[in-house]
C-alpha cells in the first residue's frame, strides 16, 4: 500500500549529501515536492551541486549530538546515508556511535521516520561470521530500529551506477584485465540493483505509514555471480569476452591487494568490499513492493543498469565547462563530489598559456587549425599519425577542411570532427582516427585583460579495455612535444597576427 498524498512536502534531512547516494537523492526529493536540509561535515563541498541553492545546509558531524540536534529541528523524515567505511580500522565503533546519536536525536526531535540504506546480509549466517563491513551495516540498522522512531532499513547488495564503489571495482577489473586469475569469491551469488531503483525506493519510503517499522531486502531482477557480472559488463561495454580463472589460494586480504594493484579504488575501501564478497547476498523477500510499487520496466535488469552507468562517455557528453563539475542530468551522471577514481578512466592532457593578443586574434588562429594550416606542432609527428591511421583503415589527414577560415558543427577536420563550437570561445573536436577508445581535443579562448587573452587546451581519452590503457601510456611521453608545442605555437601565431594587423593599420600604410 502507498502512504496518502497529504504528507507531500515533508522536510527531509539528508546526511551524506556529499556522498554517492546522498548527492543523488537530494534532487529526487526536491522533484517529489519535499523540502530538504543537508547535514554535512564540509558544507563547502555542496556548493557546486546545481541544487545547492534549493536546500538548507547545516554544518556538523553525525557523531556530534549538538549538530545533529540542530539539524533534526522540525524534520519529518531523516535519511541516514553515512558509513565510516575507509576511515580506519575502528570504523565499526564510529558507525556504532554515530547511529546511536542519530537515533537519540531523531526521537528527541519528534522525527516521524528514519530511512537507512544498509547492506544486504546473507540468510542464516551468524553476525560474528560476517565481514566487518556487513556486520557494521547490520548493527547500524539494528540500532536505528531500536531508537523508538519508526524506521525503514533498506538492505541492498551491489548498487549499479557510476560512482558506486562496488560498481567502480567491477568496472576497473573488467575493463583492465582481459584475462583474470581471481579469488574464489567470483562464484558468490549477488543480487545487484540499479541506482535509479534505489533512489526511487528511498524517496517512496518517506510516505510509508507510521506503523511500518522493519527491514526490507531490495534488489534487481537478476541474481548473478560476480564472474557473471564481469562477463555481462564486458558484453555491454563492447569488450572482448573475458577469460576468468578462479583460484582458492587468494584470501580476502590478498585479493584486496590484488584489487588495489589493478584498480584506483583505495585499499581502505577495496578490502572491506572484497571481504564482503565471500557472502552470498540475495533478497529473501520483496515486501518493499507493498509500499513502493515498481513502475513498468522496473526494477531495471543488470544489463540496462550497466548501460545507463556507461551512457555518459559513450554519448560523448564531456563536460562543456572548463571545470570538471559537469551538471548531472540523471542519477547515472557524475557529481562534483564523486571521488577522483569514480566514473572510469578519463585521461587528460591540459595546457594553458597567456597570449599577448586580444581574444579575437587568438580565436582566428584556433578556428583556422588543421588542413593547409596544420596543427602548430611537430608536423612530422602529425603526418606519421595520419599515415598510421590510414594503414589500419582510418581516415588519416587526407580530408583537410571545408573552409580555410570558418568551422561549423559537423565539419570534418583531418581525422577530427567538429563536435561543438562556441564562436570566439570554444572549439571541441572528436577524434575519428582508429583508436582504442573515444578521444576529444578542446581549445578555449578567454579574455585576460586589455588586449590580452588566455588559451586553454585539453586532450581527453577514454580508454577501451587494456589496449586503450596501453595506448595512452605509450603515447603520453610525446604529449609535451605535441600538445605542449601546439599550445605555445598557437599563442605565438596569435601574437604575431596582432603585430601584423597593427602594422597594416598604422598611419601611412
Amino acid at each position: 500500500m502507498q502512504g496518502d498524498d497529504t504528507h507531500a512536502g515533508r522536510l527531509c534531512l539528508v546526511t551524506g549529501g556529499t556522498g554517492y547516494i546522498g548527492g543523488r537523492l537530494v534532487p529526487e526529493l526536491l522533484g517529489a515536492g519535499h523540502r530538504v536540509r543537508c547535514l554535512a561535515r564540509s558544507p563547502g563541498k555542496l556548493r557546486d551541486h546545481p541544487w545547492a541553492g534549493d536546500v538548507e545546509v547545516v554544518g556538523g558531524d553525525v557523531t556530534d549530538a549538538d549538530s545533529v540536534a540542530e539539524a533534526m529541528r522540525g524534520v519529518d523524515v531523516a535519511y541516514y546515508l553515512v558509513h565510516a567505511l575507509g576511515t580506519g580500522d575502528d570504523f565499526e565503533e564510529t558507525d556504532r556511535r554515530a547511529a546511536r546519536v542519530f537515533g537519540e536525536q531523531a526521537r528527541a526531535a519528534g522525527v516521524r521516520r528514519i530511512v537507512y540504506l544498509g547492506g544486504l546480509t546473507p540468510e542464516g549466517v551468524p553476525e560474528r561470521e560476517l565481514s566487518p563491513h556487513l556486520r557494521s551495516r547490520a548493527e547500524v540498522g539494528r540500532i536505528l530500529l531500536d531508537s523508538g522512531v519508526p524506521t525503514a532499513v533498506l538492505r541492498a547488495a551491489v548498487i549499479i551506477g557510476s560512482g558506486s564503489a562496488s560498481f567502480e571495482m567491477l568496472r576497473y577489473l573488467t575493463e583492465r584485465l582481459p584475462v583474470m586469475v581471481t579469488p574464489s569469491w567470483v562464484h558468490t551469488r549477488i543480487q545487484p540493483i540499479a541506482v535509479r531503483d534505489v533512489l526511487r525506493i528511498l524517496v517512496g519510503s518517506a510516505d510509508m505509514p507510521a506503523d511500518v517499522h522493519r527491514a526490507f531486502d531490495v534488489g534487481g531482477p537478476d541474481v548473478l555471480t560476480y564472474r557473471e557480472m564481469m562477463i555481462r559488463y564486458a558484453a555491454v561495454a563492447n569488450l572482448p569476452r573475458r577469460l576468468i580463472l578462479s583460484v582458492p589460494v587468494l584470501t580476502p586480504g590478498l585479493s584486496s591487494h590484488w584489487v588495489g594493484l589493478v584498480t584506483p579504488v583505495p585499499a581502505s575501501i577495496a578490502r572491506p568490499l572484497t571481504e564482503s564478497l565471500r557472502h552470498e547476498v540475495v533478497c529473501h523477500e520483496h515486501d518493499i513492493e507493498d509500499y513502493v510499487p515498481y513502475p513498468p520496466g522496473h526494477p531495471l535488469p543488470f544489463d540496462e543498469a550497466v548501460r545507463l552507468a556507461l551512457q555518459r562517455v559513450r554519448d560523448a557528453q564531456v563536460a562543456t565547462r572548463w571545470s570538471s563539475a559537469a551538471l548531472p542530468g540523471a542519477p547515472s551522471d557524475p557529481l562534483p563530489t564523486d571521488p577522483d577514481w569514480a566514473g572510469g578512466s578519463l585521461y587528460t592532457d591540459v595546457r594553458e598559456t597567456e597570449v599577448d593578443a586580444p581574444p579575437e586574434a587568438l580565436w582566428r588562429v584556433v578556428e583556422g587549425v588543421g588542413g593547409e594550416n596544420g596543427w602548430y606542432s611537430f608536423p612530422l609527428a602529425w603526418a606519421v599519425r595520419g599515415w598510421l591511421d590510414r594503414l589500419v583503415g582510418g581516415v588519416g589527414l587526407r580530408r583537410g577542411r571545408r573552409d580555410a577560415q570558418r568551422l561549423r558543427v559537423g565539419d570534418s577536420l583531418d581525422f577530427w570532427r567538429v563536435e561543438e563550437i562556441e564562436p570566439g570561445h570554444l572549439l571541441r573536436l572528436r577524434a575519428e582516427m582508429r583508436l582504442p577508445g573515444p578521444a576529444w581535443l578542446e581549445m578555449w579562448v578567454e579574455r585576460d585583460g586589455p588586449g590580452r587573452s588566455r588559451y586553454r587546451q585539453r586532450a581527453l581519452f577514454h580508454p577501451h579495455g587494456l589496449l586503450g590503457q596501453a595506448y595512452w601510456w605509450s603515447v603520453s611521453p610525446f604529449h609535451a612535444v605535441v600538445f605542449g608545442g601546439m599550445a605555445r605555437n598557437i599563442a605565438r601565431a596569435a601574437a604575431g597576427s596582432r603585430v601584423t594587423r597593427e602594422k597594416e593599420c598604422a598611419p601611412g600604410r
